[in-house]
């Protein structure tokens, strides 16, 4: 489908609302870390990968999904990065990874295409469990707040290896199921001769593992001990991530099964040298990358705070300055009209000086004058006419 007409750009913006393209993003951040603790999981499941499976078949090759998919893999880094609330961080993430999926999209060969279906299987299923992991959390402690939580592992040990299956899959490390998927993407990306993006992408990569990777499961069971001490998740949470965690594992291990399911037949092997190292060096540049900012002070602090994103403009931004405008225009209808009325009412009382029954040239004269005034002109016209 081509962007040819005003129904498919409807139908286009509705699939992209549904995918949370940037500025029409802010329903997932409030929506998802709003849910219950099982509901948060299911949202994470199907709602956006619909919105990647109609883009999919709807759209597949649009060259504006390139851009788009590549400003979403950027974004949500910043945001996550300072976000106190884990749920909202593991959001931002999620906007992360679906900017990878619509740049498949919008790539558009069968490889790009079996990269965006690959991925977005692997990512329900690590998503879910980074979710069901911090949900297991707020169940016992509850809080997600990064500023809260901290050395968990000590009584949560289970949930917290859990997390880090989870954080080392969207991280894409290798064994993992991040890595068989997203590198489909990635490596497409740059044989279709898009150098820039291709290295927003990577940037991208490393952005994910600061802030999904090492944020989440270092602030809330490493990093500074908040005293909590919490049971373990419940043995039916526990068997819910645990089974996760090992598709996670299997898929990483052995991707053979899961390329067997894609659209298009795959002749693809993640696990070559270049590959891996590749990988491992970005991954311990990212990892050196946080050590430095945790160790120099720069990186944002955990702090109670309300972060402003862009549905500021039209939830607070946009009225405020509507009703300051409305005044304005109001005052100013009202200041016309004391204007109009004010000249309406001196044109009037000129008028009737002029032409009024007892003042001006309409006032009541005398018979003598008016003869006296029709001599004049008669006067004045037969002159005229004598010249």
């Amino acid at each position: 489908m081509t962007l040819s007409s005003l129904g498919t750009w409807l139908i286009f913006l509705s699939f992209g609302m549904k995918c949370a393209f940037p500025l029409l993003h802010n329903w997932l951040q409030d929506s998802y870390p709003a849910a219950t603790i099982t509901g948060t999981v299911i949202l994470s499941a199907f709602t956006t990968k619909l919105a990647v499976y109609a883009l999919a078949r709807g759209f597949a090759g649009t060259e504006l999904l390139i851009y788009i998919g590549a400003v979403m893999t950027l974004f949500p880094i910043f945001f996550a990065e300072i976000e106190n609330d884990l749920r909202r961080v593991l959001a931002y993430s999620l906007n992360n990874q679906l900017g990878f999926m619509v740049v498949g999209i919008g790539v558009g060969t069968e490889m790009a295409i079996n990269g965006t279906a690959s991925h977005a299987f692997a990512h329900i299923l690590y998503k879910a469990l980074l979710f069901m992991s911090v949900g297991a959390v707020m169940l016992r402690t509850g809080t997600s707040k990064a500023s809260e939580l901290g050395g968990l592992c000590r009584t949560m040990p289970r949930t917290a290896i859990f997390c880090l299956v989870g954080a080392a899959s969207i991280s894409a490390f290798p064994l993992f199921s991040g890595f068989v998927t997203k590198s489909l993407i990635m490596d497409e990306t740059a044989n279709q001769h898009y150098p820039i993006i291709w290295a927003i992408l990577v940037f991208a990569s490393a952005g994910v593992l600061s802030h999904s990777g090492i944020k989440i499961p270092y602030f809330t069971f490493f990093g500074h001990d908040s005293g909590l001490r919490p049971k373990e998740a419940p043995i039916h949470m526990q068997i819910a991530m645990g089974f996760t965690a090992f598709l996670c594992i299997f898929i990483g291990i052995y991707p053979d099964p899961l390329y067997a399911l894609l659209p298009y037949d795959v002749v693809y092997k993640p696990y070559t040298t270049s590959h891996v190292i590749g990988q491992l060096q970005l991954l311990c540049f990212a990892l050196l990358a946080f050590v430095v900012l945790m160790r120099t002070g720069i990186h944002p602090p955990e702090i109670r705070a309300v972060n402003l994103d862009v549905d500021w403009i039209y939830r607070r931004l946009i009225p405020t300055l509507y009703n300051i405008i409305h005044a304005k225009v109001v005052n100013a209808i009202l200041l016309l009209e004391v204007v109009a009325n004010t000249l309406v009412q001196v044109v009037i009382k000129s008028l009737y000086r002029l032409h009024g029954p007892e003042t001006g040239v309409s006032r009541m004269r005398g018979v003598g004058a008016m003869v006296m005034w029709v001599a004049i002109l008669l006067g004045i016209a037969l002159t005229a006419s004598y010249f």
